[in-house]
């Protein structure tokens, strides 16, 4: 029988988090904190979100060792006016900084009917996706959205000057699962390039371009001085959306509030300095919670959206295609799938977290 997940190896959700929470704590995160970081990079890996789960962990290792992150920030409110409030993040993980965050946003929605938080001087927060589930639970719509390091090209341009820029939002259903939409304002999330890297994968047309210029299907080339492009990739596409909705993402998660913006975002990887210009701090994330009661009577407004759905779902496909999904469905079904089977972790992804087990003492295990 072909092996059905080559070059990876499974794990179960609870060995992943059992490491990831005992790396963090291994810095001298707090144990509470420690398990809501893990809990953020869980909530990739086990939704089929391979790019932002442990993926990431060796690079927030390396962050923390080098002691370029706070791991007991004083995360704490610098102005605030009603509904809206700009937070400091102390330079702490971003995948704690975020999810006390947006719960910030969350109770503000309760106390004003919408919640509206714009953080600076923090860093990666892992998966968009995360933070409006969060709102889920309480049945808010959520949003959230965070500037990244440089890596895609402003519309026609040549030269990488903003991030992948992510916004992720979404409205909670009656009987049926609710809407969950996450995208990267680029045409591609840059771990898809490196996730077909690792796999020795050509890229599709429209992904990126080489550092001359040109379009590209080699990650390597991509990697290795070139850049990503716009959603939308060039004038064919409308690229210019997807460059406006990065600007979107830059002004209110950086401009905003006083975090580094566009191409002065600070990077997320322990070998590239942070240009010698900072015109702010870290980089920033922005969260929002809206409380429905506000806009109508919420039990209606779940049984439309499950109208909507079903409507949405009753589609009819394109030739060869077996259905029409609802965003947030992908992630569902990898999440059904992976808590039965396991979760697949690249080779190359397994060697840094046993190189990091070497290192620190704590076991990994795996299935």
């Amino acid at each position: 029988m072909p092996d059905k997940y080559p070059n990876s190896t499974l794990f179960t959700a609870e060995q992943l988090r059992r490491f990831t929470t005992r790396i963090f704590e291994y810095f001298g995160v707090p144990a509470e904190d420690a398990a809501l970081a893990a809990d953020v990079l869980a909530y990739s890996d086990e939704h089929g979100i391979d790019s932002h789960g442990v993926a990431r962990l060796k690079t927030y290792y390396d962050l923390l060792k080098a002691g370029r992150i706070n791991p007991r920030p004083d995360i704490k409110i610098i102005r605030g006016k009603g509904s809206v409030a700009t937070v400091d993040g102390d330079n702490g993980l971003g995948l704690v900084v975020g999810p006390k965050c947006m719960e910030m946003a969350m109770e503000r929605a309760d106390s004003f009917g919408s919640g509206w938080i714009s953080v600076s001087n923090t860093n990666h927060y892992g998966a968009a996706g995360y933070y409006p589930v969060m709102a889920l639970k309480q049945d808010l719509i959520g949003l959230s959205m965070t500037n990244t390091t440089k890596g895609v090209v402003p519309f026609n341009g040549a030269e990488k000057m903003l991030g992948t820029n992510p916004v992720a939002i979404a409205f909670p259903a009656f009987k049926e699962p609710p809407v969950v939409i996450d995208f990267a304002s680029s045409a591609v999330a840059y771990g898809k390039v490196e996730i077909a890297r690792r796999k020795g994968e050509k890229v599709p047309e429209g992904w990126c371009i080489d550092k001359e210029g040109n379009s590209t299907h080699e990650p390597a080339e991509m990697m290795e001085g070139g850049a990503l492009l716009p959603l939308g990739s060039d004038e064919k596409g409308s690229g210019h959306k997807g460059y406006c909705l990065a600007t979107m993402v830059d002004v209110l998660s950086a401009v905003l509030s006083g975090a580094n913006w566009g191409p002065f975002a600070t990077p997320f990887a322990i070998q590239v300095e942070a240009t010698n210009r900072q015109v702010g701090k870290g980089i920033g994330h922005f969260f929002g919670a809206w409380d429905i009661d506000g806009f109508r009577d919420k039990t209606e407004f779940k049984k439309d959206m499950d109208d909507w759905i079903r409507t949405m779902r009753s589609t009819r496909p394109l030739p060869g295609k077996k259905e029409v999904l609802i965003p947030g469905d992908p992630e569902r079904l990898a999440y059904q799938r992976r808590m039965q089977e396991g979760i697949p972790v690249n080779r190359e992804v397994v060697t840094s977290l046993e190189s990091m087990a070497a290192s620190t003492g704590i076991p990994l295990q795996h299935l």
